[in-house]
């Protein structure tokens, strides 16, 4: 696992420059790749009359992957990234060595959350993105970045504030449908690093706990004063955690 590549994929609703301040220090250990996801960041959104999944943002990675030519990698992902490394473990988990899963959880969305996320996706489409920050800083953050980190805080508004209202909506509604995963990391055979902020009120300590009891060969770390974007706001300790994980 060691000499694989390291992928990662993005947060929602951000793109792959969340990982500005862990890609340096990572790809002095190894080769790193940072996509945006469909719709978000540089990546269009495909033209397609299709519903919304995230089976097809983890085909979109079997391609990015087949065009590098990388066979095997150590998949992982912050938040709605972890959903699509989970979903790419189903569609092709011969192609992943080592998952690294980040301010996520293997279960599905509530009713209530579903349709939270339905109704997000029609405002963005009718009204655009700039309500959008303000909606979401207070649960993206920790208690610790809003209160001490000001700059984080305008890097992450910054980032939601330059997305696509079409990719915001796509990425939503295929959150909203995805299934629960907890089978799927019952039958991985691979080593598993699992990181939660100390302060993710999103998905929380409790729920990393779950996934790491439902993973065979899992190692558990938790980010002091972070919330759900550990790695915008404490890029130092990510860094360190997946570097210990990967040596």
């Amino acid at each position: 696992m060691a000499d694989l590549p390291l992928v990662l994929l993005h947060a929602f609703p951000v793109d792959a420059r969340m990982w500005d301040g862990v890609r340096e220090p990572l790809a002095a250990r190894t080769r790193v790749v940072t996509p945006d996801q469909r719709g978000l960041g540089r990546t269009p959104l495909p033209d397609s009359d299709r519903v919304p999944t995230l089976d097809d943002a983890a085909r979109d990675v079997i391609a990015l992957l087949d065009k590098l030519e990388l066979d095997k990698v150590v998949l992982g992902g912050c938040s709605m990234g972890g959903y699509v490394t989970m979903a790419m473990l189903r569609a092709a988990p011969e192609r992943v060595g080592g998952v690294v899963l980040i301010d996520t959880k293997a279960g599905a969305d509530t009713e209530e959350a579903s349709d939270n996320r339905l109704a997000m996706a029609e405002r963005v489409e009718r009204d655009g993105v700039g309500w959008l920050p303000d909606a979401m800083l207070d649960a993206l953050l920790g208690d610790t970045t809003r209160s001490e980190r000001p700059e984080v805080v305008a890097r992450v508004w910054e980032l939601i504030e330059s997305q696509s209202p079409a990719g915001v909506a796509w990425a939503q509604r295929a959150m909203a449908l995805r299934r629960d995963s907890t089978e799927t990391l019952r039958a991985l055979d691979v080593p598993a690093l699992v990181v939660v902020g100390e302060e993710d009120g999103l998905t929380r300590v409790e729920e990393a706990h779950a996934m790491v009891d439902a993973l065979s060969k899992a190692t558990l770390e938790v980010i002091p004063s972070a919330g759900h974007l550990a790695p915008l706001e404490n890029p130092a300790a990510v860094g360190e955690a997946v570097l210990g994980w990967l040596r």
